[in-house]
């Protein structure tokens, strides 16, 4: 049966008339109808992903211009519609950039620059009214103040689908009652179905923003947040790329772009963290990757017969008995006081004496006298091996050729000592004739690092075919990397610039290259993280907790990207104890909403064994449960999202490394917690039970020996080893003299901050103790460290009327007995 496919070139015109049909779209006519992909598949998603694109922009408006941010949200009903208005006290927007802010998708002057942002692409804000016009057909409604002007600009417009183009159908200066900032108002076919992730995200937003007030009113409810400080987060700078992570194509893209001619200026011009030592030991690796390494092989010993002077000379023609002598001589005495040479070291030593004797003796070594000098010694280091190489060592003394000694003593160093001598003799002789075989094109046994693969590989395939035995892959890979070691980098020049342009091969040594050289970590100028102080100072502000917990990691890096990972941790207090933890995700101080399952965040989450940190974990994987937040956010240049909507983070091996030890950073602190709060509660088990039996032991004993009951409190505080607290009052006259005594019985050192509230004026106070009057009452103020098995005391003097209360910290309750 004939396929329609194939008769489509039997019909004359066909593809002139399918082009006919092509044509190009504009990215809003893309939108218009993938809307969707921006998170607006829905009244209810699409209300809070508006929401969320105009918080994003205020806030990064805001703190662009050093302004701490006040927002406020609004959503009312509005007939069949929602209307959504939003402002900030922003720099506001100038009356030109304005309407392409909000009517151009892909207008924005973040996407190029390598720094920190909510926003990047110019879609976000865009999109919303696109969503709004499309379903309400209704403009939005704009207002914005520029800092220093009497009127604020107003417009009304929509997004021109065809053409990309704001559409403007009202614009008139207004006034407006602040000062400088931007107000939008949107009217959405929406529900409130999303009501608790609307409020999740207002509520996220002011955990990671403490320095944000944001105000959201709703039908049915009112919220505000206001900021924890006034401290702006730290001021970014755009950085050029990291060598560590960037890609091929990335990488011939800025060759063809760079005004730099060598490499070495191109790494130091192109990239950050890299200068000139930096770009050389990167030119180093290229050069390997490149041109390969040069073999270093040992000179002769003391007691080989070789005579590297004599062979000098012979090669020397026609230049003077001295001046050959002393250019022989100095060779030979260079070549000799080396561990190794490679050819091109040899190279260097024999152009460094000719000089050096030219000057002395007058005497001129041209290139050709040069060249045969070099040529006599390294003959003379590698020696010939004879043509049956390959097979087993001979009796006959071919197994001992310098070349073949030298990579049997490599070889013997690397392997395991189970292997006969005879079987690396063998090998070592394989070796040598497969690299005496490749000197046939490269006398300077030049070879990549994959070159040596192969010859190692071959010479150990040819040893166990004819010897039956087992050269395991770590056999091979050691002797590979101890030959590999001991072999040089060569001098070569690497290509210009205009050479690499182009050569996909020689362009990918370089970013081999530059991703194996020892490279600083990025510069965190380009990022603003919240910072460890203040994730614990947004978790506290917004959720009541016993325990709270952050880490901040280093910088690092992801397709030429810098990123930082934070995690926080709150547990314990009101945070609901039934069912799953609480994970929060964030992407550049922006919460995560939806798309939680498909989020390189919670996966990690999941894999973490949570019962090692002392929570439960049914089945020993997944979200934890009990009463805990834990808190992730991933600040970068460019966070790699799962789709437009930026909803989850992508499964980025490196990302996803530093999620963890950031997420165990913070969760070993809340061990430590759980651990201690598990001690103190079994301490307190234990000095609840010594309360109850001590007292009637006391009274048994008073009953038998006809004696008043003795004291019990000070016997409690040693059998627990607590730290005593005693005041201790002697009356004289119209005056009190107080003590108050500290007993350490614990087994370290113990720092109390005693406060003791009098209601009487106290005097005699001594120099380390201070008095703070209040509403008619003295508080006595006594920071003390007392080491273990002492005790110290604060005294004062007061009068007889007075009464006390004392307050006391640094020490946790279960071991502290106070006795007032």
């Amino acid at each position: 049966m004939t396929s329609f496919q194939s008769t489509l070139g039997e019909e004359e015109g066909i593809a002139e008339e399918l082009a006919e049909n092509q044509q190009a779209i504009s990215i809003a006519e893309f939108f218009e109808k993938n809307k969707h992909m921006l998170g607006f598949d829905s009244g209810a998603r699409g209300l809070v992903t508006a929401v969320k694109e105009a918080v994003d922009n205020a806030l990064d408006a805001a703190e662009e211009s050093g302004i701490l941010p006040d927002i406020y949200v609004e959503i009312q009903e509005a007939g069949d519609y929602y209307r959504l208005i939003v402002e900030d006290n922003g720099p506001g927007l100038t009356k030109d950039s304005l309407p392409k802010v909000f009517g151009k998708l892909l207008y924005g002057s973040r996407f190029h620059a390598r720094e920190q942002s909510r926003g990047q692409q110019g879609i976000g804000i865009s999109a919303a009214v696109l969503y709004s016009q499309l379903t309400s057909g209704k403009p939005a409604k704009i207002t914005s103040r520029t800092e220093g002007s009497s009127e604020a600009q107003y417009f009304e417009l929509i997004v021109d689908t065809d053409d990309n183009e704001p559409e403007i159908s009202v614009e008139e200066t207004t006034t407006w009652d602040r000062p400088h900032g931007t107000r939008i108002e949107l009217e959405m076919e929406a529900n409130m179905r999303a009501r608790q992730q609307l409020h999740d995200y207002i509520k996220h937003t002011a955990v990671v923003n403490p320095h944000a007030r944001l105000e959201l009113r709703e039908p049915t409810a009112h919220f505000k947040f206001e900021r924890a400080t006034d401290q702006l987060p730290e001021e970014t700078e755009e950085i050029r790329p990291h060598p560590h992570g960037v890609e091929l194509g990335t990488v011939m893209k800025m060759l063809g772009a760079t005004d730099s001619q060598t490499v070495s200026g191109f790494l130091q011009e192109e990239f950050t963290r890299v200068g000139k030592k930096t770009a050389d030991s990167v030119i180093d690796e290229f050069r390997d990757r490149h041109y390969g390494r040069e073999m270093r092989w040992q000179p002769p010993a003391a007691h080989e017969d070789i005579d590297l002077e004599s062979a000098v000379s012979e090669a020397t023609v026609n230049k003077g008995a001295d001046a050959t002598a002393a250019f022989a001589e100095t060779i030979a005495d260079e070549v000799d006081s080396t561990d190794r040479i490679a050819h091109h070291e040899l190279l260097e030593i024999v152009e460094d004496t000719a000089e050096a004797v030219e000057d002395e003796y007058g005497t001129t070594f041209g290139e050709t006298v040069r060249d045969n000098a070099v040529d006599a010694v390294w003959l003379a280091l590698i020696d010939e091996l004879p043509d049956d190489a390959a097979e087993p060592a001979s009796d006959d003394g071919t197994a001992d050729s310098r070349l073949v000694t030298d990579c049997y003593e490599l070889a013997d160093d690397a392997t395991s000592t189970r292997k006969d001598d005879e079987i690396i003799q063998a090998f070592a002789q394989r070796l040598a004739g497969t690299l005496v075989d490749a000197a046939e094109d490269d006398v300077r046994h030049r070879i990549t690092h994959d070159g040596l693969w192969e010859y190692v590989d071959r010479a150990a395939d040819l040893t166990e075919e004819y010897d039956e035995v087992t050269f395991g892959d770590t056999a091979r890979e050691n002797i590979v990397e101890a030959i590999w070691d001991v072999m040089a980098t060569v001098p070569d020049d690497p290509p210009l610039v205009r050479e690499l342009d182009g050569d996909r091969d020689a362009t990918s040594d370089l970013v081999d290259g530059m991703r194996a050289t020892d490279i600083m970590a990025p510069p965190t100028r380009c990022l603003a993280p919240i910072s460890a102080d203040l994730i614990e100072a947004g978790l506290q502000k917004e959720f009541d907790a016993d325990f709270y917990a952050s880490a901040t990691r280093d910088a690092e890096v992801h397709g030429g990207d810098p990123f930082v990972v934070e995690a926080g941790i709150a547990y314990g207090g009101d945070l609901e104890a039934e069912g799953s933890a609480d994970v929060l995700r964030f992407a550049n101080r922006v919460p995560l909403v939806y798309q939680r399952g498909a989020c390189a965040t919670t996966d990690v989450v999941k894999s973490i064994g949570w019962r090692n940190y002392g929570l439960d974990q049914p089945g020993g994987s997944g979200v934890p449960n009990g009463p805990a937040v834990i808190m992730i956010h991933v600040a970068s240049t460019n966070v790699p999202f799962t789709s437009e909507s930026k909803d989850a983070v992508a499964n980025v091996p490196e990302i996803e490394d530093e999620i963890e030890l950031a997420i165990r950073e913070a969760a070993r602190e809340l061990k430590s917690f759980l651990n201690k709060r598990r001690s103190m509660q079994k301490r307190r088990k234990k000095q609840n039970v010594l309360g109850k039996i001590l007292p009637e032991m006391a009274t048994k004993v008073a009953e038998v020996t006809g004696k008043e009951e003795p004291n019990i409190d000070d016997a409690i505080a040693r059998i627990m080893n607590n730290v005593l607290v005693e005041r201790e009052v002697e009356q004289n006259g119209t005056t009190q003299a107080v003590s108050i005594v500290v007993e350490n019985n614990s087994g370290t050192n113990e720092s109390l901050e005693i406060t003791d509230i009098v209601s009487a004026e106290p005097s005699a106070l001594p120099d380390d103790a201070t008095v703070v009057e209040m509403d008619g009452e003295w508080f006595v103020k006594w920071g003390v460290e007392v080491a273990s098995d002492d005790e110290a005391a604060l005294e004062y003097t007061v009068s007889d009327d007075a009464a006390f209360d004392l307050d006391i910290k640094g020490v946790e309750s279960e071991k502290l007995t106070v006795k007032q």
